[in-house]
């Protein structure tokens, strides 16, 4: 099971870094997220599915630890957010103690569906925006 999973996870990842998230990072209107390298220090732009509330938007991470931008926001929680053409400013938090799945029905269902077929280790990550 542990080695189909890595399997999925590299192929995913391959098709996602090298095909659609460079399209999808070109389209104005796509929510994004955009950490700080933790080794370069330079932006790192994300595709990501979510929901604004109020002041805090929420997203699932389909790989859990393992993706790229929740170790940014491990080593510097300060990141933008592109939601409706527009970048807001914010602190993401990891939160493990959340229920993925259960956060997942409270976010747009197109996303949420895609992140459950592919994600081997789903995990929350909510993000305060500044005023």
């Amino acid at each position: 099971m542990a080695r189909d999973n890595d399997r999925k996870h590299r192929a995913v990842t391959t098709f996602q870094r090298r095909i659609l998230n460079p399209v999808m990072r070109r389209i104005p209107f796509q929510t994004a997220l955009e950490t700080t390298g933790r080794t370069s220090g330079l932006p790192r732009r994300t595709p990501v599915g979510g929901r604004r509330v109020g002041d805090t938007f929420w997203l699932v991470s389909e790989y859990g630890e393992k993706s790229q931008y929740v170790r940014n926001i491990r080593a510097n929680p300060r990141v933008r957010v592109r939601i409706g053409g527009r970048w807001h400013e914010g602190t993401a938090h990891v939160l493990p103690d959340d229920d993925p799945v259960a956060r997942l029905r409270t976010l747009p269902r197109s996303n949420s569906a895609v992140v459950r077929l592919v994600g081997t280790g789903l995990l929350t990550v909510r993000v305060d925006l500044d005023g």
